[in-house]
């Protein structure tokens, strides 16, 4: 699955790219994803334009800015896939989620107990 320089700009809303830039943060996110789950199943584009748009967005690192009364906490910088991106990932392959286990054997019929007829036959 490949996600386009293009598409990471539009994701973001900028005018221009750095496409060097952009195209090795999509293709580590790429491979961050598939660490989780390979092959990508279909729809993991959106989280690997989470993934490189969060790193694009915050070269510096910067956690947080305060300009007078007035602050801004930023996400944690770097190349990193959260709790609900893996999650994500995961449903989008059809893994992941409740289900149950039939101990009973493939063969297995009724089973009756013997009678026991205490009083003897009728």
């Amino acid at each position: 699955m490949d996600v386009t320089t293009e598409e990471l700009r539009l994701y973001l809303g900028l005018a221009e790219i750095d496409d060097d830039r952009a195209a090795l943060l999509l293709e580590q996110a790429a491979s961050l994803a598939r660490s989780i789950v390979d092959p990508l199943p279909d729809g993991a584009k959106a989280v690997i334009l989470s993934m490189a748009g969060r790193a694009y967005a915050n070269p510096q690192g910067i956690s947080g800015e305060t300009i007078g009364p007035y602050s801004v906490q930023r996400p944690q910088a770097g190349l990193y896939m959260t709790r609900d991106e893996r999650r994500t990932l995961s449903r989008l392959a059809g893994r992941g989620g409740a289900f149950t286990v039939d101990p009973t054997p493939a063969g297995a019929g009724p089973v009756w107990p013997p009678v026991v007829e205490p009083w003897g036959p009728w």
